[in-house]
């Protein structure tokens, strides 16, 4: 199980490639590419900025849909038995100590012991969680579970990614399009307008710097999961915070979410610079030295 933040960064991706492949067809390259100097660059700087943060806040606006959609989660209207009810109570009252709104409640069904939460503010979020960790985790981890997704969304971690991605996704259309002129003029010799050197330089360029953004994401999502980590343990207990984590450890070679919705959930990527969450033992050894007073 990944991150939360992957959908959005998923949905990020694909709104940013139709909003510039719609400038690129709607001639808005061309137009800047024959300006001069300084207007050149304040053009494109602005069109950076508008399509950067643009794909980022719709992304946003959509995770929640996406994610109910993508994950078939049943978010519970009225319980149906005694868990549904125990997690709507729970939730509602760590949601009154987080001081946040009461977000929807769900279930998706999945072997894997996972949730996630997300939304595009602190008053209007989903939580939810698999059958498989419900089945799997005693009730004091399920609530630690809960408590660090609560933690997430009263740390307003979704609005505070869109922002950062924001920024990232300006970072990779300006420079990359800088490097697409460059190519241009350097190597072409097209000296007004775009040629392909332009077409081919920029996409290449928007596919390295799109993965250093990507890097600099993950290593803000990475240092957001231990906060979410701390909330947890003041929401459901230090101990049942470090006690869920060990019971995902110990589950760690269990099948992984399917695909594109893979990067939802609590326990996170062991990769060392795309991974969204620190490894587990990490985040178990700093709630450890945190509950010692280090």
């Amino acid at each position: 199980m990944l991150s939360r933040i992957g959908l959005f960064l998923l949905a990020n991706f694909g709104v940013l490639a139709v909003l510039s492949i719609s400038m690129r067809v709607l001639g808005v390259d061309a137009y800047l590419a024959e300006q001069g100097g300084a207007l050149q660059m304040n053009g494109l700087l602005i069109m950076a900025a508008v399509i950067g943060f643009a794909g980022s806040f719709i992304s946003l606006a959509m995770s929640k849909s996406m994610a109910k959609r993508s994950m078939q989660v049943q978010v519970i209207e009225q319980p149906r038995n005694e868990i549904e009810a125990w997690l709507l109570a729970t939730v509602r009252r760590q949601a009154s100590q987080a001081g946040i709104g009461m977000p929807e409640v769900g279930v998706f069904d999945s072997p894997v012991m996972n949730a996630f939460a997300t939304g595009m503010n602190r008053n209007d979020a989903l939580v939810a969680v698999s059958t498989g960790l419900v089945r799997n985790m005693t009730r004091a981890e399920v609530e630690a579970v809960l408590g660090h997704e609560v933690a997430h969304v009263a740390n307003g971690d979704m609005v505070t990614m869109s922002l950062l991605q924001g920024v990232l996704n300006t970072f990779v259309i300006f420079f990359s399009r800088v490097v697409g002129m460059m190519v241009d003029r350097v190597v072409f010799r097209v000296e007004r307008g775009i040629g392909p050197g332009y077409f081919i330089g920029s996409i290449v360029a928007e596919m390295v710097l799109g993965i250093v953004a990507a890097m600099i994401a993950a290593w803000f999502s990475r240092r957001r999961e231990f906060r979410a980590d701390a909330g947890g343990a003041e929401l459901a207990g230090t101990g049942n915070m470090i006690a869920a984590l060990e019971r995902l450890r110990q589950d760690k070679n269990d099948p992984r979410l399917p695909g594109e919705i893979a990067s939802l959930g609590i326990s996170g990527s062991l990769t060392a610079l795309l991974g969204t969450h620190p490894p587990l033992e990490q985040r178990i050894e700093r709630l450890r030295e945190t509950a010692r007073g280090v």
